[in-house]
């Protein structure tokens, strides 16, 4: 299992990587900030990031205000 938000738990399969929970999640703003046990993982690091078991998950919503 993973941690996702401090809250929800999610099956950990061999393999996930940051792109494949994002494609299971499916966040709805189109800016996020992605950190896996405390480090913050780049866009185009998503494919090739696993995560892994017991993994800590972070998706942070990035929204402008004003």
């Amino acid at each position: 299992m993973i941690r996702v938000n401090d809250r929800d738990e999610i099956e950990w399969e061999q393999g996930l990587t940051v792109a494949t929970l994002l494609e299971r999640l499916k966040p709805t703003f189109p800016y996020i900030v992605i950190t896996v046990d405390g480090k913050v993982v780049a866009p185009e690091d998503y494919a090739a990031h696993t995560i892994p078991d017991g993994a800590d998950v972070r998706i942070i919503h990035i929204v402008a205000g004003g």
